[in-house]
């Protein structure tokens, strides 16, 4: 038997290795890629100026609700980590970006149905 104390632990990051620092998910980085291509589709979208203006944006309203909806899903999922770690503060702040991102999903799926709608162009009433 060995008379020395035991040694603490190191600290150990999401990565498991000690003393390595926090890694960003690749979900994370490909997110972040889907809502800054998506943003830029849709501004440029908004410069077309012809008669397939609508459905562009329409088009790209959808994507963009397909993008914060998949946002909503991964906050839930890194809200649920974060509470079984006992890290109240980082869940608090995921779940309100998961809570804004489901917003944002939903206006942007409204969005899309509303431009839809105007694209299909009036219908007649008999």
């Amino acid at each position: 038997m060995s008379s020395r104390p035991a040694r603490p632990a190191a600290r150990r990051s999401s990565t498991g290795r000690p003393g390595s620092r926090r890694r960003i998910s690749p979900g994370v980085v490909f997110l972040a890629v889907a809502l800054i291509g998506s943003l830029i589709y849709l501004g440029f979208a908004i410069t077309v100026r012809d008669a397939s203006q609508i459905p562009l944006l329409a088009s790209g309203a959808v994507v963009l609700a397909l993008v914060f909806g998949a946002l909503a899903v991964y906050s839930l999922r890194a809200t649920w980590r974060a509470g079984v770690e006992d890290r109240g503060g980082r869940a608090l702040l995921i779940a309100l970006v998961g809570g804004f991102a489901a917003i944002a999903a939903a206006a942007s799926l409204a969005g899309a149905l509303i431009l839809f709608q105007l694209a299909s162009g009036p219908t007649s009433a008999t």
